[in-house]
């Protein structure tokens, strides 16, 4: 869907704000790939696909430097300046979280990687659920960006909260089982440490809803309460 963006002189600088913002999207349907195919490796215990994420890292990152570069190219030659300023800002912070995603998604795919106890396999199945929440709120957040819909944005943001108390409620789990089991303890921690993955891409998916307000309102929400967006800037 094209985004009502200005009129300018030149139309080949509209195409060219067009082309970077399909690229972050083809950006973040690769990530989501990545997290789909990170949390189908470790529910399924496959360590092939596991292997297939790790190696395919590689190309998440590719794009976040060339989108990068292609940014600053328009800056200097285009000097974009208020909405126009804001896209391009925004598509460079939103790149920047939809790679540190991929990172988050490598994690998540190591844990494949191992073995694991039939308790400890229930953690497993508990961080499944909580994955699956994460790729919703991805989904959802690029969809938003796609759209540039900020109340579609600011669902995503509200619904970090949810992703927080699943964390919490999960960890609580995992103390209390290695207190249990000591010898447990390092498999345990690889579980942890992925769910700790989970809870940073909602954070994540927060931050880029963030940026889809920002460049749609022109006000920077970040450290923003939900009650201060929704009455002084979505009002």
């Amino acid at each position: 869907m094209e985004l009502n963006l200005n009129k300018h002189i030149s139309g080949q600088f509209n195409e060219e704000l067009e082309q970077i913002r399909n690229d972050v999207l083809k950006m973040g349907g690769l990530v989501e790939q990545q997290l789909t195919n990170a949390l189908n490796a470790v529910n399924n215990s496959d360590q092939a696909l596991a292997k297939r994420v790790l190696e395919t890292d590689y190309l998440i990152n590719r794009m976040e430097v060339q989108i990068d570069q292609e940014c600053t190219r328009i800056i200097a030659k285009r000097q974009p300046a208020a909405s126009d300023l804001r896209l391009v800002l925004a598509i460079v912070k939103t790149i920047t979280d939809l790679e540190r995603i991929g990172d988050e998604a490598e994690r998540i795919a190591k844990v494949a990687l191992e073995s694991f106890n039939k308790t400890q396999q229930e953690f497993l199945v508990s961080m499944d659920n909580m994955g699956r929440k994460a790729i919703h709120m991805l989904n959802q957040v690029l969809d938003a960006f796609a759209r540039m819909d900020v109340d579609a944005a600011f669902e995503v943001h509200k619904s970090d909260k949810i992703l927080d108390k699943e964390y919490e409620a999960i960890t609580r789990q995992l103390m209390t089982y290695m207190m249990e089991d000591p010898r447990s303890i390092p498999k345990v921690m690889d579980v942890f440490w992925s769910v700790r993955s989970l809870e940073r891409i909602g954070d994540r998916c927060q931050n880029i809803s963030e940026y889809v307000i920002y460049f749609v309102k022109g006000t920077d929400v970040r450290h923003t309460s939900e009650k201060d967006i929704q009455n002084n800037v979505l009002s």
